[in-house]
């Protein structure tokens, strides 16, 4: 049997199963990738809203990503939520030293209801120690502005935003436009040399929590497998936009993206 693609996230545990390493893990599986985790925190979440969470220690973070990579290995790896700068710094230095390769960050600012998931302090450290290790960065408008540091209102900001955050380090950017309106929910993935709209169907639903973490780990996992960037990102897309189409109406708020829909369709 052949050695199965691996990919690692580094990212919270979403007790209601929606977001987070669980969100992860689902697409990993559904796209033929084995699955790893780092977990950084514990939320206390479920359909409608986080009431808490609690930090894993920053040397356990580190741990865990060593442990991952030096025995099973990574093929590639996503962030998710990191909590706060030590966390930031820890992990940017085992995932450095380990030399992860293709590593997919979903800048994580606030989960789905508004509830912050990473400590004012930790953004600049986001941006120092972990944007220069990305081999993608894929953030919403709002993460955008605040990577950037300025707001955005047109196409063109949209590609400034995502030149600013090139500037960082990262080799790539997808500013994610699903806060902007229209019947498409367009979004625009920048490189150094190259910038493409990558456009997918708004789908009319109130269940999409765990969108940003389904987007960023399938980008992951079909980078694990070979593909190349532009690729995995449209890929990415595709896959997400179908888990959104297949959201679950479970539990009594913003329910599920499913990135099993593929099984279930």
């Amino acid at each position: 049997m052949a050695e199965p693609r691996r990919a690692l996230t580094v990212a919270g545990s979403d007790s209601g199963g929606g977001a987070g390493i669980q969100a992860d893990l689902k697409t990993f599986q559904a796209l033929g990738v084995f699955g790893t985790t780092a977990i950084t925190a514990v939320t206390v979440q479920n359909t409608k809203g986080v009431s808490g969470y609690e930090e894993i220690s920053p040397e356990v973070v580190a741990e865990q990503i060593r442990a991952v990579v030096t025995d099973i290995g990574v093929d590639a790896a996503k962030t998710g939520m990191l909590a706060s700068a030590p966390i930031v710094e820890a992990a940017a230095e085992a995932l450095r030293e380990t030399r992860v390769p293709n590593l997919v960050v979903d800048p994580v600012f606030l989960s789905k209801h508004g509830h912050p998931l990473l400590q004012e302090d930790a953004v600049e450290a986001l941006r120092r120690r972990i944007l220069p290790l990305a081999t993608l960065v894929t953030p919403n408008l709002p993460e955008a502005e605040g990577l950037a540091g300025f707001p955005i209102r047109s196409d063109d900001d949209m590609e400034r935003a995502g030149r600013a955050i090139l500037d960082l380090g990262a080799r790539a950017v997808l500013v994610k436009g699903g806060h902007r309106e229209g019947p498409q929910a367009t979004d625009l993935l920048v490189m150094a040399d190259r910038v493409e709209w990558i456009e997918g169907s708004r789908i009319d639903t109130p269940h999409t929590h765990g969108t940003g973490c389904v987007l960023a780990a399938a980008a992951a996992a079909y980078l694990a497998r070979g593909e190349d960037l532009p690729e995995a990102v449209r890929g990415a897309k595709r896959f997400v936009t179908g888990a959104i189409r297949h959201a679950l109406p479970i539990g009594q708020g913003i329910g599920p993206v499913d990135p099993a829909w593929r099984d279930r369709a």
